[in-house]
């Protein structure tokens, strides 16, 4: 198979198979799609934090850093941020996954902020970031290999 031919077929290989792609790799395919819900969650939580004022309740021995108006911008922008960055994970860019721990970590942080309104929800969103930042950072270079 000629040079040529490869790059038709897709073929990458000088033997004209198709390159062998690890089988951790679909853990980069995990957390892109993690993230992207984790994105859309905060943009609701976000939401709601903005237009329903009575949504999130505080008592007075519970403090926020911010205010419920400041925490739903936080959430709002992150979460795009966020949704938008595992959508990248998909192209298999070494920027896209420097981003995508930078944002998850991010978000597991503000999510500590959060824990006093919503502590199991807070918590596991916590721990789904923390799953997301274990396997691209263990894994993502599995798919720079084989792309």
């Amino acid at each position: 198979m000629t040079e040529d031919a490869g790059r038709a077929t897709g073929y990458h290989s000088w033997e004209g198979r198709p390159p062998r792609y690890s089988p951790w790799s679909g853990w980069i395919g995990f957390a892109g799609i993690m993230m992207i819900i984790i994105g859309v969650f905060g943009v609701i939580e976000g939401v709601v934090a903005l237009f329903d004022d009575d949504f999130y309740v505080v008592g007075p021995e519970q403090v926020l850093v911010l205010d419920l108006t400041g925490w739903g911008w936080t959430h709002l922008v992150l979460g795009c941020l966020i949704a938008i960055s595992g959508a990248a994970l998909f192209t298999g860019a070494a920027w896209a996954r420097v981003v995508a721990v930078v944002f998850a970590a991010a978000n597991a942080i503000v999510q500590i902020g959060f824990v006093a309104l919503q502590p199991v929800w807070s918590t596991v969103v916590i721990g789904l970031c923390v799953v997301v930042v274990w396997a691209v950072v263990v894994h993502g270079s599995e798919v720079a290999r084989t792309r």
